[in-house]
């Protein structure tokens, strides 16, 4: 199946972070590309990559970025599809404040759906999500991926109730 979602990264050391979005999406069934696009270091291959997404079939992209992270930003201003920005704390970052804000405060009319530092999980979800708003089957799968998110605190808080809270944490 063609790619419905773009997983792209300013550096493939960002792949550390960026493999978690692609995990998720694997887990949901979701078909999706991952590559390299600089904004810094290939602006024409950023250009080609963002003009074309729509028209190769991707209905979202997820872009992640350290330091002065313009990736997402830029690329949410030459498509139409929407874009999820991932902070990602690199070597050159100021503990990846720089790349969440440089991410988050975009000017008006050019927005990009921001996660937390480093939360490209987060990213994949929020993604599928958006497919999900038009794709059944992968609604289901999101809200079976909830469910068990919820299921799993309840076994928890039942295990402290029977343990006592008390002994839960030794």
């Amino acid at each position: 199946m063609a790619p419905l979602i773009g997983i792209i990264m300013g550096s493939d050391s960002d792949m550390a972070v960026m493999q978690a979005a692609s995990d998720i999406l694997k887990q949901f069934d979701i078909p999706h590309e991952v590559t390299v696009v600089s904004a810094h270091r290939t602006p024409l291959r950023m250009v080609s990559y963002a003009q074309q997404a729509k028209e190769r079939g991707l209905k979202v992209i997820i872009a992640g970025a350290g330091g002065a992270a313009h990736l997402p930003g830029m690329v949410a201003a030459i498509t139409p599809l929407p874009v999820v920005g991932v902070p990602i704390k690199s070597s050159n970052s100021i503990d990846g404040w720089d790349s969440v804000l440089s991410i988050l405060q975009m000017p008006n009319g050019v927005p990009v759906a921001t996660v937390a530092l480093n939360a490209a999980k987060n990213a994949g979800i929020l993604a599928a999500e958006i497919i999900g708003s038009f794709d059944e089957s992968v609604s289901a799968k999101v809200a079976a991926y909830k469910d068990a998110l919820n299921q799993d605190v309840i076994t928890k808080v039942e295990k402290m109730k029977q343990d006592g809270w008390e002994n839960h944490f030794d």
